[in-house]
C-alpha cells in the first residue's frame, strides 16, 4: 500500500483542524489581530516602566539604612511586633507583591487583612477602573489612587495627608499604635536606601522611645524594617513625578466595633516577620 505524501498528510491535517478555506482565513485574521493586540500591549507596559528602569539614581550618595544596627535589631524588632497594630498584621496572612507594580494593591489588601478581611492583591482592583497588563499595573498607583483604592476596598473613610512638617509627621506615627487607625505610607526608596522608586507599604508600629517606625514593606526582597521616623518622612517629601505632587500618608479610620482584639505575643527577629504571620506571595 502506497503511503499519502506528505503534502496530502498536511493538507488533510489542516481541513481537519481548521475546515475550509474561508474558515482558515477568518481564523488567521483572529490570530492577527491577536498578535497585533499582545505587540501593543508589551509596548504599552514598556512604554511606562521603562522611563523607571532607565532613571538615573539621583540617590547614590546616600547611605543604605541596612547598615544601621537597628534596621533590624532582634529586640527592637520584637518590641515592635508586640505593639497593637502589628500585632494584629501578626495574625494574619502578610502578603508580598507579585511584582513591582502591584506595591498599591498589596499594601491595600494587607491592611484589609489586619481588620479580618481575607481579599488578596489580586482581588483589590476589582470594581475599578484600574486595568492590568499581564499581571502588571502599568505606571502603578499615585497616593491619591491608593487612598481611593483602599476607600472602595474597605468601605471606610481614608484621609490623605502630605507636605507635613517633621513635628507633625512624628504626630502621625505616634497614632500608627491606634487600633482605630491603620496608615499606608507612601514613599521613595532612594532617601532611605539609596536606590530605588516610588513605592507603598502600610505602617506597622512606632517605638516612640527610639523614634523608630516600623515600615511593612511589601516587597520581599527588603521585608518589614525599622527606620527613623526623620528619614521616612524625607522619603514622604520626595515629588511623585506622574503628579507633580509629595507623596505622603494614606489614613484609614477602622470600625473598632468590629475589630477582635489584638494579640501581643508576636514578635519578628527572622527578616521581620512576625512567626504567626502567614506569608503569601
Amino acid at each position: 500500500m502506497t503511503e499519502p505524501a506528505p503534502a496530502a498528510v498536511h493538507g488533510r491535517l489542516t481541513r481537519l483542524m481548521f475546515g475550509d478555506g474561508s474558515r482558515r482565513a477568518l481564523i488567521k485574521r483572529g490570530l492577527a489581530v491577536l498578535g497585533i493586540a499582545v505587540l501593543l500591549s508589551v509596548a504599552l507596559v514598556a512604554a511606562r516602566l521603562a522611563p523607571l528602569l532607565l532613571e538615573p539614581n539621583r540617590y547614590a550618595t546616600i547611605a543604605s539604612i541596612e547598615r544601621n544596627a537597628d534596621y533590624r535589631d532582634a529586640t527592637l524588632m520584637r518590641e515592635a511586633w508586640s505593639l497593637p497594630v502589628a500585632a494584629l498584621y501578626a495574625q494574619q496572612i502578610f502578603e508580598f507583591q507579585h511584582n513591582q507594580s502591584f506595591c498599591g494593591p498589596t499594601s491595600a489588601a494587607d491592611v484589609l487583612h489586619s481588620m479580618g478581611d481575607p481579599r488578596s492583591q489580586d482581588q483589590m482592583l476589582a470594581n475599578t477602573s484600574f486595568t492590568t497588563w499581564f499581571g502588571y499595573l502599568p505606571g502603578g498607583l499615585t497616593l491619591d489612587q491608593e487612598a481611593d483604592l483602599l476607600r472602595r476596598q474597605s468601605g471606610r473613610l481614608v484621609r490623605v495627608l502630605r507636605g507635613l512638617s517633621l513635628e507633625q509627621f512624628r504626630a502621625e506615627m505616634h497614632a500608627v499604635n491606634d487600633p482605630g487607625r491603620r496608615y499606608i505610607v507612601n514613599f521613595h526608596r532612594g532617601p532611605i536606601f539609596g536606590r530605588g522608586h516610588g513605592h507603598f507599604s502600610p505602617l506597622l508600629a512606632y517605638l516612640p522611645e527610639q523614634d523608630l517606625v516600623l515600615v511593612g514593606d511589601v516587597n520581599s526582597d527588603y521585608r518589614p524594617f525599622l527606620v527613623a521616623a526623620a528619614r521616612l518622612w524625607q522619603a514622604t517629601e520626595t515629588i511623585d513625578d506622574a503628579t507633580g505632587e509629595k507623596r505622603g500618608l494614606a489614613v484609614l479610620s477602622v470600625d473598632l466595633s468590629n475589630q477582635s482584639d489584638a494579640r501581643t505575643d508576636a514578635s519578628g527577629p527572622d527578616g521581620g516577620i512576625a512567626p504567626a504571620t502567614k506569608e503569601r506571595r
